[in-house]
């Protein structure tokens, strides 16, 4: 299973991460797999090339799909618009996800 926590601020997310595989389906055919990876790294490199925000990020494949993203934790006004909007936008679609594939992916969102 997947498990995904977002860690929100006080008016922002600061950060997510995101273990394990779905094992929905063979190597090469898990939709699930796919559709959090795609969400994921769409996001990450928004959050690089597009809002150019420098955000750490800790991806180890052989610790179980281990991915963490934090952002830094001030920006000036354009950039935090910008790393929000791309965060919410993946909140949403992997809460989608999650919805449709409960046996497979989990959100947890906790308040840092």
């Amino acid at each position: 299973m997947i498990h995904a926590t977002i860690h929100h601020g006080s008016d922002r997310i600061n950060s997510f991460q995101i273990t394990g595989h779905a094992d929905s389906g063979e190597y090469g055919q898990d939709i699930v797999c796919a559709a959090v990876s795609v969400l994921a790294i769409t996001t990450v490199n928004g959050l690089q090339r597009v809002a150019k925000i420098p955000v750490t990020v800790d991806n180890r494949d052989q610790a179980g799909g281990f991915l963490e993203v934090t952002l830094p934790p001030k920006l000036e006004a354009p950039a935090e618009l910008k790393g929000q909007t791309l965060l919410q936008s993946f909140a949403d679609g992997l809460r989608d996800v999650a919805t449709n594939y409960a046996d497979f992916v989990e959100v947890n969102e906790v308040s840092d």
